[in-house]
């Protein structure tokens, strides 16, 4: 590359100047870009409309995030290895030619070449991602491939795969290259350490130990087990019984515990088995053919068979010693299978196979590994085929949402954090994302200042991706929010159209427009005048009605009607209708006394006042609205503040409109509107308005008879004579 300082063009979006890339000059001075131009520094594995696959091989350490010094191993690896590196940002399939030679790619060339014979293609054909998606077309799983792990397929030998089968069973499976279950080499040590564990536990005991009764020892510990409690408990009760005779009828059945078990059904003896073993006041021992429970006589038969006649013979009652030596017996037994070691192995094969497991095959698993070890080197280079078909296909588009956001600001393509679009309340909204805690996503996102609406999808019987439901975070940037609420349904399709029920769980409130803002204060008043009104009316209802359930009750008449007291209420009702009045007045003349060009300025002042701090404060916090908490809450590490505009916004989310051209119906059952008789009144206002400032005082409309205009004024001279008194004609009685 030249010593120059190459030349970086930048684009601004969201209020930040991101860097555009768009050849391989520019991903190769990508590392020494400095990091603060970058638009993010890391991001999560999953949750990204991205291939999965890819997202693995840039994870370097497997921690489940790409950081940015990932990405930059991943430009210069894939740099290095090929002739044109500009054919990353055109996403086609790559060739033989496009291959760039050397040492370090001799095995990759190699295994491109071995492919497209596998595929029946010829060398100047070309290959994709999707000719590797199958790990068992470069990876045959009866095919050494150099990752140190033996699939049962590798081995040729039918005991050494079931002895790998055993392995995958007892300590868990590793995933070989081919895709098939595999072990590794210290599962076969541990495995082998476990199967020796248990060989010299077993081997610690005798035959007499092992084997105390025979060959029925297996049965008869068994039996032993559980029966042991119950026997003991029988003669525990026989010795009470013995130190006090009451204690017989006490120590069993209560008559209220048989007529509770009589009343129910006896099909099944599971509810006797909490009664005694046998009766009590039967006296020396245990007799084996009569007073034994139902619940019990299986098991007591049986041990009868196989314990009690080998040791004693055909005896009809088992005495305390008996039983009390059958214990001893047994209890070296117990002692030694007490010291048995709690390894994995035994949960799943049973003794015998454990012990019949050959310490030969450890050596002939070992062999396979090492075997498989050999071609390592020579697996590389199918490894690096697939890790460089990936890159070319998904390299680019990575950036474009890493170093910048060009892919959401561009908006030609959807960015790889957009799960899909979600369609709800008339609106459809493109900025979604896949959330797996809402309320752990919530506590971070609200700081985006963005209107958030958090759903639970559901797609019952209809997995994706091994997935029946899932949650998403929608932003809603235009039109209202007042149908917007839990509980609101809708419909949200994923990135490969896939569609999903999508229910409203939390709602983040915060301003979607400046116009939704305007009609804000409105809303809120004529809401809460509908509220006062509604508990108002209910308050009253339910006073009426209690009212008179209680005369119902009481059996009263209702109270005679007091003329005074409502007389008062009349009064008051006129009082405050006359200042309501009065006030309406005043306004109303201090509105006829305006000039008709103020009329305008004064709504449009009232309209200021009422909704312009709603729109202010709207403005102010649409100008902070935020992708990046959005993203952070999601596990990225946003690296600018990556704003979403008004304008943008608005493209974000679409509102409901019909097509262009398209004819619409009138209903017949509409709502009559209130505009019939609001604007003839409006009408008539302006109109007597009108009439007052073009045709108000000083004009002959408004002259009244005696009025005398400055001409016609005479004054009077001081010598002129004084009127005559008029004297009022006196009435008489009868006038008046």
């Amino acid at each position: 590359m030249s010593d120059q300082p190459h030349t970086w063009r930048f684009f601004r979006a969201g209020d930040f100047e991101q860097p555009l890339l768009r050849s391989a000059a520019d991903l190769a001075a990508l590392r020494q870009l400095d990091q603060k131009l970058w638009a993010t520094l890391a991001c999560p594995t999953d949750r990204l409309n991205i291939s999965h696959k890819f997202l693995q091989l840039m994870d370097e350490n497997a921690d489940g995030r790409i950081r940015a010094p990932e990405v930059l191993n991943a430009i210069d690896w894939s740099l290095a290895r090929l002739n044109d590196p500009d054919c990353l940002f055109t996403q086609r399939p790559l060739t033989l030619a496009d291959l760039k030679n050397g040492e370090e790619n001799h095995s990759l060339i190699l295994a491109a070449r071995r492919l497209l014979g596998l595929l029946g293609r010829s060398e100047e054909d070309s290959l994709s991602a999707d000719d590797t998606a199958d790990p068992a077309v470069i990876f045959p799983a009866d095919v050494a491939n150099g990752d140190g792990l033996v699939p049962a397929p590798l081995s040729p030998c039918e005991a050494q795969q079931a002895l790998i089968g055993h392995i995958i069973a007892c300590l868990g499976e590793q995933t070989d290259r081919s895709g098939e279950p595999a072990v590794s080499a210290e599962q076969v040590s541990e495995f082998f350490a476990q199967v020796n564990a248990v060989k010299d536990w077993h081997q610690s005991a005798s035959a007499d130990v092992r084997l105390p009764f025979g060959d029925a020892t297996a049965d008869t510990i068994e039996l032993l087990a559980r029966l042991k409690d119950k026997i003991n408990d029988y003669f525990t009760r026989v010795d009470l019984v013995a130190y006090d005779a009451r204690s017989a009828t006490i120590m069993a059945a209560s008559e209220d515990e048989l007529a509770r078990l009589g009343a129910g059904s006896l099909a099944s003896l599971d509810c006797l088995q909490d009664l005694p073993l046998a009766n009590l006041e039967q006296t020396g021992g245990i007799h084996f053919s009569q007073g034994i429970n139902p619940a019990w006589q299986a098991d007591m038969q049986a041990f009868y068979q196989q314990v009690v006649v080998p040791e004693y013979g055909e005896i009809e009652r088992l005495e305390r010693s008996q039983w009390q030596a059958i214990l001893d017996k047994a209890a070296s037994y117990f002692d030694w299978q007490a010291g048995q070691p709690a390894v994995a192995i035994l949960e799943y094969l049973p003794l015998e196979d454990v012990l019949a497991i050959d310490d030969s095959q450890q050596a002939a698993l070992n062999a396979l590994i090492a075997l498989d070890l050999e071609v390592e080197e020579a697996a590389q280079g199918w490894v690096d085929l697939d890790r460089l078909l990936n890159m070319q296909q998904h390299l680019v588009p990575l950036l474009k949402n890493f170093v910048s956001f060009e892919d959401f600001y561009g908006r030609k393509e959807k960015a790889i954090f957009q799960a899909g679009r979600l369609f709800i309340d008339g609106k459809s909204c493109d900025l979604v994302v896949d959330v797996a805690d809402i309320e752990a996503h919530s506590a971070v996102a609200t700081q985006s200042n963005s209107f958030l609406i958090y759903c639970h999808c559901v797609r019952r019987g209809q997995p994706v991706d091994g997935r029946e439901a899932c949650n998403i975070v929608a932003l809603i940037s235009a039109g209202m929010d007042h149908e917007l609420m839990p509980g609101r349904n809708g419909l949200f399709y994923d990135r490969e159209g896939n569609d999903w029920d999508a229910t409203v769980v939390k709602v983040i409130e915060n301003a979607i427009s400046v116009r939704e803002a305007f009609w804000s204060p409105y809303r809120r008043i004529a809401t809460l005048i509908s509220d006062q009104i509604q508990k108002f009316a209910a308050g009253q209802d339910d006073k009426l009605i209690a009212s008179a359930a209680e005369r119902v009750e009481n059996g009263t008449a209702a109270a005679p009607f007091d003329i005074a007291k409502f007389a008062g209420i009349f009064a008051a009702i006129g009082l405050a209708v006359g200042a309501l009045g009065t006030a309406l007045a005043a306004a109303f003349s201090g509105l006829l006394a305006l000039h008709w060009w103020q009329w305008p300025l004064v709504i449009a002042g009232l309209i200021v006042v009422v909704s312009g701090p709603s729109m202010l404060l709207a403005w102010f916090k649409l100008r902070r609205r935020s992708l990046g908490p959005i993203l952070d809450a999601n596990g990225w590490a946003v690296n600018a503040q990556a704003r979403i505009s008004i304008n943008f916004g608005t493209s974000l989310t679409q509102t409901a409109s019909l097509p262009k051209g398209a004819g619409s119906l009138r209903d017949p059952y509409a709502r009559k509107s209130s505009l019939r008789w609001v604007l003839p009144l409006i009408a008539a206002i302006l109109t007597a308005a009108a009439w007052y400032f073009l045709a108000g005082p000083g004009t002959g409309l408004w002259q009244k008879a005696d009025t005398v205009t400055p001409k016609q004024a005479v004054k009077t001279p001081a010598t002129a004579k004084p009127a005559a008194k008029t004297v009022p004609k006196t009435e008489t009685a009868a006038e008046q």
